[in-house]
Order: structure tokens, then C-alpha cells, then sequence
């Protein structure tokens, strides 16, 4: 095999450069709104990239929440339902999946009370806790972190948010702009790093956090440094992600958009001084059926019901995310590439992204179980490492992904590791 980073360049050499019409990649049922904010990937004369790792197991990324309200069913649940939350999290741990995800937004639940209560239910799904910076200081954060990987005994990750919509942010009172946002969440992680590994005490004066003689007991589980992650398509995000993060998160795309924004982390990582890049996430939602035919019966229905709901709401899905013309660069690239058509590769499917607006993961992957298997291991081989896949009725589809897509892609993902390290031996 190709070593990774051989592979990314060769697909883009293929694909990328020069970048193929919308005629030859997709098939154009509709347009939209174009990205303003590039993501060019960084001069050839720039750092080399550094290698990432030959071989990672595939995880699987799914989400945990207090209701079953998605951009296609209004809830039926109570409005907080915490049986609900500790269904839907049992049905991942139960079906294979890695992790689950404790949503941040400004109206709702905190997330790091749910992960606390779903920790003491459940012995085996890690928790990934979203935070934006904005609402406690870094050591707070430090000391809420390790005290919840204590309690379930290392299962923690933590996806920092910088925020991508200034009216959102406004509403808990943060009034930075997007590029001081951007440098507040890195000092913040790098506030959070220090007072999990320093054993004495320490002084931090910077541009937006001063302390003083600072030191943390209650360090994370055994020792560990619980996994950061974090995600963004602008230039200051590639730039604080690469040199802070773990895990870098983009939202599903074509494969050629998505190796470009990997050659783009590894050259910002590169540049930052960092030997091991940040592993690659991506997001998707998948949408599947037992035959081809059935899988784009129910996409079609499910883009229906977005639009019957937009409607009966007077154009909006959200108060967290405009249809219309969004502030965040990641939005920005979704409808720029619904634009150029609704299907591209072999089952990336936009027309849901076009229909919310590009509201965060909302690009589908439409299929039966083996299809999307198949267009998930084309991300792999790309270099993606962890794969977030939600689906629409969220209980029933996180079953059903664990139980038939899930499997597939473990057992392929096993072969290429193996000739890869047969390769490496020989």
C-alpha cells in the first residue's frame, strides 16, 4: 500500500490539480451559496508534512441527547429526557460504535452533567464532551475534565468549539471576534494541557487568561491526558487545530475536498513543529437501506420531511444556524459544494446539507450497509481515522449503522492494516 501521505498527494495530483468541473464530479440537480473563505492547501515550498502513524483501528463517533427532535421528526420524547439519553447511548455501546458525543449549544442541557450521568450507567462507550472557552476559565475546565475522567475511569475526550456564528456565541456574552476566538481557545488548551501534566504549581500570563501558583490534584485517570479534539475550516482554525489538537474533525466531503484539508492539517502541523499530526474525523450522515433502490427511496423521503419541517417553522431549522448565508467557513465549503451538485464519488449525497443550510454534519451517505462501507473505506484510505455518522431517527439508525455498516468496515479496515504491516516487514 501506499504509505498515507504518498496517497493523499497522488489523489490529489489525480483529482485536485487542476480541480474537476462539477460536470465530471457530480450530477447537478441544484445550486447554492459559494465558500468565501479559502482553504487552499499550503504552498509546495512550505514544511513537509509529518508522517502520520501506518496503522490506527478505525472508531466510530455517534451522538448522545435528551430527545429524539432531528431536522426530520419533532420529538417525542420529553423535552429532557434523561431515559431516553441513557437509551440512545446503550444502543452505541451495545452496537460497536467507539464514542459518543455531548453536544454544546447555548440553549441547551450542559453537557458535562450528562456525561457524568451516562458514565455512571454505562461501563464501556467513551464520552467526547463538547466546550467552548468562553463559558469558565481553563482551569475550571481543567478540573471538570479530569475530575469526570476519574470518574469514568479514562473514557474522556474533549472537542473544543471556538464558535462559528458571532449571534450564538453573543448569547452567553462572548463578543471576540472569530480570529480572537480562535487565539483565546489556543491559549485555553495549552492552560488545560499544562494543568493536567504540571506537578507544580505555575504562573500564566497571556493575552487573554493571568494566573497565578496554579496547580491541579486531581489530575485525569491513571495518569492519562485525555484526547483533544477540534475542528474548523478557516485559516486560523487549520492553523491553532494542527499545532493543539489530537483529532482534527471536518465534516463529511468529497473525497478530493476532504484529502485537501488533510494535506492542509498535516502541513499546518508540519509548520507548528509537530512530528505526529493530528488524527483526521469525519462526519457524516448516513442513510441506508436494504437495496439501493429502498436507501435512495428513504433519502428522498427524508429530504422531504426537512423541507415539510422548514416550511411549517417559516424557513428555519435552528436558532443555532441561519439557512441562509453562514458566518462559519465549514457551512460556507458544504454549500459551495452543493452548488456544484447533489452526488458526488459514490455516495456522498449534498442535497441534505443544501437543505439545512451546510447546518454542521449534514452531508449523507446514501446506500445499502455495503455501499456505504465501501465510500467510508475511501475515507480511510484517504487517511481518516474516526468516522462520526448520525442518522435521522437517531435511536434506529445508530442500531442499525453499529449493526451492518459498522462490522464491514472494521473487518476491511483489519486487512489493510495487515498488508500494511506485511509490507512495512518486508
Amino acid at each position: 500500500m501506499l504509505h498515507e501521505v504518498e496517497r493523499v498527494e497522488h489523489y490529489l495530483a489525480q483529482h485536485v490539480l487542476p480541480r474537476p468541473s462539477a460536470a465530471s464530479t457530480s450530477t447537478s440537480l441544484s445550486s447554492s451559496t459559494n465558500a468565501s473563505t479559502s482553504t487552499t492547501p499550503a504552498p509546495a515550498d512550505d514544511p513537509t508534512p509529518p508522517e502520520p502513524e501506518k496503522t490506527m483501528p478505525v472508531e466510530f463517533l455517534g451522538i448522545a441527547t435528551t430527545s429524539d427532535a432531528s431536522e426530520t421528526t419533532d420529538r417525542t420524547t420529553a423535552p429532557f429526557d434523561k431515559q431516553y439519553l441513557e437509551r440512545i447511548v446503550r444502543a452505541h455501546e451495545d452496537n460497536g460504535w467507539t464514542r459518543v458525543l455531548f453536544a454544546y449549544g447555548s440553549s441547551g442541557p450542559e453537557p458535562s452533567a450528562l456525561a457524568a450521568w451516562t458514565a455512571a450507567r454505562l461501563d464501556s462507550i467513551e464520552l467526547l464532551l463538547a466546550h467552548r472557552p468562553n463559558v469558565s476559565s481553563p482551569t475550571f475546565a481543567a478540573k471538570s475534565f479530569a475530575t469526570l475522567d476519574q470518574l469514568s475511569e479514562g473514557r474522556l475526550s474533549v472537542h473544543f468549539i471556538t464558535g462559528g456564528n458571532d449571534h450564538e456565541q453573543r448569547r452567553e456574552g462572548d463578543t471576540l471576534t472569530k480570529d480572537e476566538r480562535y487565539a483565546r481557545t489556543q491559549e485555553y488548551i495549552q492552560i488545560v494541557k499544562k494543568a493536567w501534566s504540571s506537578a507544580e504549581p505555575f504562573d500564566h500570563h497571556g493575552s487573554f487568561y493571568d494566573l497565578d501558583d496554579f496547580v491541579l490534584d486531581t489530575k485525569p485517570f491513571e495518569g492519562r491526558t485525555p484526547t483533544i479534539s477540534f475542528g474548523g475550516s478557516s485559516d486560523a482554525a487549520f492553523t491553532v487545530g494542527a499545532a493543539e489538537a489530537d483529532i482534527y474533525a471536518v465534516w463529511g466531503e468529497p473525497l478530493d475536498r476532504t484529502a485537501e484539508q488533510i494535506l492542509r492539517v498535516r502541513t499546518e502541523a508540519a509548520a507548528a513543529g509537530r512530528t505526529t499530526p493530528p488524527r483526521i474525523h469525519a462526519a457524516f450522515r448516513p442513510i441506508i437501506g436494504a437495496t439501493e433502490e429502498l436507501a435512495w427511496e428513504k433519502a428522498h423521503g427524508i429530504l422531504d420531511r426537512i423541507e415539510a419541517r422548514k416550511a411549517a417553522a417559516g424557513g428555519v431549522l435552528s436558532r443555532r444556524h441561519p439557512i441562509d448565508k453562514p458566518e462559519n467557513a465549514g457551512s460556507q465549503r458544504l454549500l459551495e459544494i452543493a452548488a456544484q451538485g447533489d452526488r458526488f464519488d459514490t455516495a456522498l449525497w449534498t442535497a441534505t446539507a443544501k437543505a439545512t443550510g451546510g447546518a454542521g454534519n449534514s452531508n449523507a451517505l446514501v446506500g445499502t450497509p455495503e455501499t456505504v462501507a465501501q465510500a467510508l473505506l475511501a475515507y480511510y484510505d484517504l487517511g481518516v481515522r474516526i468516522i462520526s455518522a448520525r442518522g435521522y431517527d437517531l435511536l434506529d439508525d445508530a442500531t442499525d449503522f453499529g449493526r451492518y455498516v459498522i462490522p464491514i468496515v472494521r473487518e476491511e479496515v483489519a486487512k489493510r492494516d495487515a498488508e500494511a504491516a506485511s509490507a512495512q516487514a518486508a
